[in-house]
């Protein structure tokens, strides 16, 4: 047999901690604290091993140091979805919080699409220092998993479980809808409003149905549970939901459409009705999204300070993080944008 030998493959050694170490005369651990900051170090020392790292060519590897002080320098964002446009400014002011403040931004979808595995393990303690959490984006056991080893979480529109002390981000939806139902009474005179509720269980529905039935008694307008309807904040669900009330005969004089995206749909199946908005029915929104001025008539709709929203949940975390005290709850106010939809001009 014959063998052919193959040239030796050289290998380029890079210096090692290990390697600056024994060049300043110090233990490896001084030079841990030297590169990490975790401890004080004498200035002769500091000398020392900066002389040695600058004649070994020693560069830190991120990397490493990100392990040793069991840091990622990333922040996680969990939502149930990420396609609506709804959603552009808050990522925006998230990711521009983040940077300023020296964290990268991972963001998961926990759509159903996903796993039930990749929806639960996709941002962890093992690749995040820490996770905003908007609306039901995860459940209650991983939110408990995540309490019992002590990682900074802020809930975004969600109340914590019961026993769960997270910091959370809200809105004032119940106050927001009060108002704008008060608006369609006392300026309009509607009093058969149909109220669309959002997806099963979520929780900016359920308060602004809250103010919808207290804006109705205190005008001592009876709830009618044959005015609500499910439109799922989705525009063709919103559409069917709007044409099955209509195929009913149902007396309606006004729709709040439980937010913007909604409110297409709704206005879409009344014009194919024949009804006119909002001189035959008046149709009001939530959220003030970038269209809501551009649709034609211009909605009325509650603006929701989604960009706030971002900002104040990564401050919470942020303190977290570092170890300092949060706020326990921050709803933010929100304000009527009244346009032509109501009726107003």
């Amino acid at each position: 047999m014959i063998s052919i030998s193959q040239p030796e493959m050289k290998t380029q050694k890079y210096p090692t901690i290990r390697d600056v170490a024994r060049r300043a005369g110090v233990s490896v651990a001084t030079i841990s604290r030297f590169l990490n900051a975790s401890a004080p170090i004498s200035p002769e020392t500091a000398m020392r091993v900066k002389q040695a790292m600058e004649e070994l060519k020693f560069t830190p590897h991120p990397i490493a140091r990100n392990l040793a002080t069991r840091r990622t320098n990333t922040i996680g964002l969990l939502m149930p979805d990420i396609g609506r446009s709804f959603y552009t400014p808050m990522l925006r002011e998230i990711e521009a919080m983040a940077s300023t403040a020296g964290y990268d931004l991972l963001i998961h979808s926990t759509s159903p699409m996903n796993s039930p595995q990749s929806r639960r393990r996709a941002l962890t303690e093992h690749n995040t220092d820490g996770l905003l959490v908007f609306i039901d984006a995860l459940d209650s056991d991983e939110l408990r998993h995540l309490r019992a080893i002590g990682f900074p979480v802020v809930l975004m529109n969600k109340t914590p479980p019961d026993g769960l002390d997270f910091p959370m981000v809200t809105i004032e939806n119940q106050t927001g809808t009060s108002r704008m139902i008060e608006h369609l009474i006392t300026v309009h005179n509607r009093k058969r409003i149909i109220f669309l509720q959002g997806p099963v269980g979520n929780e900016d529905s359920r308060e602004r149905e809250q103010g919808y039935r207290l804006a109705l008694s205190n005008h001592h307008i009876p709830f009618d549970p044959n005015l609500v309807a499910r439109g799922c904040f989705d525009t063709q669900r919103a559409f069917d939901a709007t044409r099955q009330l209509l195929e009913k005969n149902m007396s309606f004089d006004a729709i709040f459409t439980g937010d913007d995206d909604s409110a297409v749909g709704v206005m879409d199946a009344l014009k194919s009705a024949g009804l006119d908005v909002p001189r035959d029915v008046s149709v009001v929104g939530f959220d003030d999204s970038v269209f809501a001025r551009l649709i034609t008539p211009s909605l009325t709709t509650v603006q929701s300070p989604i960009e706030q929203v971002g900002r104040e949940a990564v401050t919470q975390l942020l303190h977290l993080i570092r170890g300092e005290a949060s706020q326990a709850r921050t709803a933010l106010p929100v304000k009527l944008v009244i346009r032509e939809s109501c009726g107003c001009r």
